[in-house]
């Protein structure tokens, strides 16, 4: 059983972006206030909010999940991954995450995201996208925890790994490395709009003109 002085301990939580430009990976890390023994079987979830410009591929998640690489829910499940950052919804990530052998209490999980298309821009090179810290929680299905100081939650998710039902969630408080993460997405220049339609153009016309001219050349041919 834990301590209520265990229990109370802020958790700490840094999270980081990896690579640049629109395909990137958070990379979040959690140093919960107790050992692992204390935790026991516990089950630790980042619950994160992504903005509008940023999005997760539901095809991609599937597949790392398959490979049993992450776990994670998408809220809403269907996720438009054409459309642009002025066009789609926020989106709520359930990341389960796992045990960091590095040390004892630490939680880490990866998530792959994609920065979406945005409005071109006057002058500005990039856009800049803000994500704000998770929330994190915390799910003890069969220990029995002092749970004083740990806020109850209505989430409908199962504690992975220990039931394949539903069990009480808590949030966990913590205290972020960095309150918020700006993710820098490139963006074109408005100005430059003409000159990319009349290229776009260009291209399709000659490109339609070779193929046709090729299908004409085998229809004789055969």
């Amino acid at each position: 059983v834990l301590g209520v002085q265990a229990v109370c301990q802020d958790a700490v939580v840094t999270q980081q972006l990896l690579q640049e430009g629109f395909h990137r990976d958070l990379l979040l890390q959690v140093e919960l206030g107790a050992t692992r023994e204390d935790l026991g079987r516990c089950t630790v979830a980042a619950r994160t909010l992504l903005p509008s410009g940023i999005y997760v591929d539901p095809y991609e998640l599937a597949s790392l999940q398959r490979h049993n690489l992450t776990k994670a829910l998408v809220i809403p499940d269907a996720v438009d991954v054409e459309a642009p950052e002025y066009l789609a919804p926020e989106l709520v990530v359930f990341l389960y995450m796992t045990t960091d052998p590095r040390c004892s209490g630490c939680f880490t999980a990866t998530l792959p995201v994609h920065g979406r298309y945005h409005r071109p821009a006057e002058n500005n090179r990039a856009a800049l996208v803000t994500l704000k810290s998770p929330e994190i929680l915390i799910c003890c299905c069969d220990n029995h925890l002092s749970t004083e100081c740990w806020k109850p939650l209505d989430v409908e998710a199962a504690c992975l790994g220990r039931s394949n039902y539903p069990c009480q969630w808590y949030s966990v408080k913590h205290k972020p490395v960095n309150e918020e993460l700006i993710m820098k997405i490139p963006v074109g220049f408005r100005q430059h709009r003409f000159m990319v339609c009349v290229t776009t153009l260009l291209a399709t016309v000659v490109c339609s003109s070779m193929i046709l001219a090729a299908a004409c050349r085998y229809r004789h041919s055969s």
